[in-house]
């Protein structure tokens, strides 16, 4: 990348992630420094049970970029992504997953693609996660397609970029789950905003356990769906 962007906000939704957040954040402070004249990383922690917090805690306390959201109890991934997009305060917003699958430096990707778009979102080349995890994404793009309308290549790909106004004519979000990223999609969709797709390298996770493939997580998704399919028909009761 030849020329610094003029400001960017980073966020990682964090849980449980205490062998990987340093080593995360490190990686996207390089990034930053390299892309953008003004940045900032946010790590939100979702009610960790492990030292996670603890060590944003200190990572932040070192650096005056760093900034640390953090939420009492796990109130789920969406949650997190609606308190990582709240926190944002620069017109380009950029979030990846915390658990490390991803290579941050593969932001330089997603520039190029959000000069011409409102949203930039990631498909991985290759998944490396449990085969479980593969028939979800299968039947969740059967799902969006049925009760949304759109398809696109990986809907829960943890990379994805934002300009801040797509943001404001999304948000209010509301689901805390799993959901999240279809809710993002249909509400972009519904709203008419342009969603570009890149190309991202996914590594097989080294620290710490997924939670995705969880029945509790999967019947909380579905709620979500069928409730935000009301809204978006019948408006917000």
């Amino acid at each position: 990348m030849d020329k610094k962007i003029a400001e960017l906000s980073i966020f990682f939704p964090f849980w449980n992630e205490e062998k990987n957040i340093e080593k995360v954040v490190d990686s996207a402070i390089r990034v930053a420094k390299k892309s953008a004249q003004d940045w900032e990383i946010i790590m939100v922690d979702d009610g960790s049970s492990d030292d996670t917090l603890k060590i944003a805690t200190s990572i932040a306390g070192k650096d005056s970029n760093l900034k640390v959201v953090a939420h009492k109890i796990n109130r789920g991934y969406g949650a997190s992504l609606r308190s990582g997009f709240e926190a944002a305060k620069y017109n380009l917003v950029v979030f990846t997953d915390g658990d490390g699958q991803f290579d941050f430096s593969q932001v330089s990707r997603f520039f190029p693609k959000i000069k011409n778009s409102d949203i930039v979102i990631g498909y991985r080349q290759k998944r490396h996660d449990h085969p479980i995890r593969h028939i979800l994404m299968n039947l969740l793009k059967i799902w969006d397609f049925v009760f949304f309308g759109f398809v696109f290549r990986d809907i829960d790909c943890g990379f994805k970029m934002f300009k801040k106004q797509a943001l404001e004519r999304i948000t209010p979000l509301r689901s805390e789950g799993a959901m999240i990223t279809t809710e993002i999609l249909a509400k972009a969709k519904k709203e008419k905003l342009k969603i570009s797709q890149v190309n991202v390298s996914h590594y097989p996770r080294i620290y710490g356990d997924q939670s995705g493939g969880n029945l509790r997580v999967i019947l909380r998704a579905i709620k979500e769906s069928f409730i935000l399919w009301k809204d978006l028909n019948y408006g917000r009761s």
